[in-house]
């Protein structure tokens, strides 16, 4: 009897692939050459949706993959990593180590879903773990593209001279801004009265700026009789500069504290005189700054602060590494920004601070959280890189930000104190403080909202590695590479 030939398998469908990415983890233990196990992130690309139609319209997405086991199924595997896979809406971020498929995300995109009520985001984790290189990568290179979308980031860390996004800005066409106390022609100034400021932000927030720069010199917070004083000389400081036909400066301010007793009021003689020198003491202080820090605020704001490019940098890594020039910096860039977004709405921005409790400690911290509640309304997502969680003290406004954002990517943490500390302030599962400890560069918890925490992977195309890349990669050697 002549045996029947088996029909043949009819062939698959030829699939479309996304941009092949590579893992550049030494330590992972994925052969990505192997043939013996072909999961999904192991193909060239993440396979795509193929319809002409959408994709003239830019509705290109990964096909839905299935995942190896169910979640309940794996929760005996890792209970502090059992969430589903995100969708695949937002911008790629790598891998889920669990089911090995593409995880995506975006709080824009989440916060318009419903799924998150705040836009804003954290990355906490040790030096060296892959903090740099996610926001580098996921907040920014991946972000540019996007239609109406825009990156403006405050570049702390010092590489070379400058700062480490300057070569990432100029590869964009753009000049970073750029700051510094040493004299240099290209140094620029930011005015704390700017009409960008006192009309966009307004003058209640142009004055939580003004004591937020106040105290940070100081040491300590302004009394009521000196805000008082403050207050009414920003008042009597506007006026003059509509009669002057100019904006006015700090310098303009500072001249009109010994005049605020001399306003026509109710006061008593002897609160004259206590408003007088509440006044001189808050003279004093600014007059310091100005002295001490003269070329960044002492006059009307550079031309060079503008926010005509998709990725803008305002260079600070050549400020004093500790002290209050930064933060003051960071705050007075932030309510300019604020301003300006105010009048040029239908964008959505990435705010990127990295280093951010450096920027956002102290006296800052109170006015970073309410700019960070004004942000909400105009499109912004408030990207703060921390490390070393549990030194920030917990009744901090700081802290307080940290707890507020519903996007959150931690890092491995080497001390037992901070792992402790993202459990609590992340709402993480317990049992994820030993894998915190233990996660390799790249890999970290990935949570959004009240979603349980996702192992990802962080994967970066080769031209990503190169750009991305501290030190050597931001150098001609890093461009060759492109």
């Amino acid at each position: 009897m002549t045996p029947t030939k088996a029909p043949e398998a009819p062939a698959r469908r030829a699939r479309q692939t996304a941009t092949p990415v590579v893992n550049d983890d030494p330590t992972d233990d994925v052969d990505a050459t192997s043939t013996v196990e072909f999961g999904p992130w192991l193909a060239q690309g993440a396979e795509l949706r193929v319809s002409k139609w959408r994709a003239g319209r830019g509705f290109y997405a990964p096909a839905h993959r299935g995942a190896p086991t169910s979640t309940r199924q794996a929760e005996v595997l890792n209970t502090a990593a059992i969430a589903a896979p995100t969708d695949e809406e937002g911008v790629v971020i790598g891998e889920d180590r669990l089911s090995r498929t593409l995880v995506a995300g975006d709080p824009f995109t989440a916060y318009q879903k419903g799924l998150i009520s705040s836009p804003n985001v954290v990355v906490v984790g040790d030096v060296g773990a892959g903090k740099s290189s996610l926001t580098k990568t996921v907040c920014v290179l991946r972000v540019l593209p996007l239609r109406r979308r825009r990156v403006v980031v405050f570049d702390k860390k010092d590489q070379g001279g400058r700062g480490e996004y300057t070569s990432l800005v100029e590869r964009n066409g753009s000049t970073p801004i750029f700051f510094s106390l040493d004299g240099s022609e290209k140094r620029s100034i930011i005015n704390l009265l700017d009409p960008a400021i006192v009309l966009g932000a307004g003058l209640g927030r142009t004055l939580d700026l003004l004591r937020a720069v106040a105290e940070t010199v100081a040491g300590r917070g302004l009394d009521d009789w000196e805000m008082e004083a403050l207050r009414r000389a920003l008042r009597m400081t506007m006026t003059w500069g509509e009669s002057a036909g100019r904006a006015p400066t700090l310098v303009d301010l500072a001249a009109q504290l010994p005049r605020v007793h001399t306003t026509r009021d109710e006061l008593s003689p002897a609160a004259r005189e206590r408003l007088h020198q509440s006044a001189a003491t808050v003279m004093f202080v600014l007059s310091g700054l100005l002295e001490e820090f003269s070329g960044l605020f002492d006059g009307e704001t550079s031309k060079a602060i503008d926010l005509s490019d998709r990725l803008t940098s305002f260079d600070i890594s050549q400020l004093p590494a500790t002290g209050p020039a930064a933060p003051m910096v960071v705050a007075a860039a932030n309510m300019w920004l604020m301003g300006v977004l105010r009048r040029r709405r239908g964008w959505f921005t990435n705010v990127l601070a990295e280093e951010g409790w450096d920027l956002i400690g102290g006296a800052n911290g109170a006015l970073w959280r309410s700019l960070i509640k004004l942000a909400r309304g105009l499109g912004v997502s408030m990207i703060t890189n921390i490390h070393k969680l549990a030194d920030i003290p917990k009744s901090s406004p700081a802290y307080a930000i940290i707890q507020e954002a519903q996007t959150v990517h931690v890092f491995r943490q080497s001390r037992a104190e901070d792992q402790a500390a993202s459990i609590e302030a992340f709402n993480l599962e317990s049992s994820a403080g030993g894998s915190l400890g233990s996660l390799t560069t790249g890999d970290h918890l990935y949570k959004v909202g009240s979603n349980a925490e996702v192992r990802v992977r962080h994967v970066r195309t080769p031209w990503e590695i190169a750009v991305t890349n501290t030190d050597e990669a931001m150098t001609e050697n890093g461009r060759g590479q492109a």
